[in-house]
This record gives structure tokens, sequence and C-alpha cells, in this order.
């Protein structure tokens, strides 16, 4: 089973800190291999017309964002940077 995770938050998806689960928008399931690699595929160009600036870790992390797209952090008092993150998860 190999799935996509997407997630939308202030800290790149490696992170993973405690409740990230919370920030995820959408889990994709794939049977097969070969749909799989082509729906990661198609995310991948979606994201990258979408954000300007990506950064990838182990080959199962992508983070994507913009710099415009931030929004206001109370605790931090500043402006905090928003990501889209997929995982892959291939079990």
């Amino acid at each position: 089973m190999y799935k996509i995770i997407y997630m939308k938050a202030d800290y790149e998806p490696w992170w993973q800190f405690d409740g990230w689960e919370e920030n995820i928008v959408t889990t994709d399931v794939y049977e097969t291999e070969d749909d799989f690699r082509e729906a990661i595929e198609k995310k991948l160009t979606t994201f990258h017309s979408k954000y300007p600036n990506m950064e990838t870790k182990d080959e199962i992390y992508y983070a994507f964002w913009s710099d415009e797209e931030r929004e206001y952090c109370e605790a931090c008092d500043d402006d905090i940077q928003i990501y889209h993150g997929l995982i892959i998860d291939k079990k």
C-alpha cells in the first residue's frame, strides 16, 4: 500500500511535531506502485506550479511554500511561514 499525505502547517513536514496529524488536509491511498507513481508525479507538478519554493528530505518529505503566504502567530507576535507538505508512506 502507498500513501500520499498532504499537510499544511507552519513547519516543514519532516518535523512531525506532536499533533502533526491535525494538520493533514488529505490522505490518498494507492494499491499499486504504478498508480502511486502517477499520482505523486501529478501532485509534485501541481505543487511546483503553485509554489515557487521547495525543499525535500530523505526522498519522502516535500515542503512547498510561497514567501507571501504567512499567518500571524499571537504567541510569536510575528508572521510565520506556511508550508504545504507532502509525505510519502510506502508500507
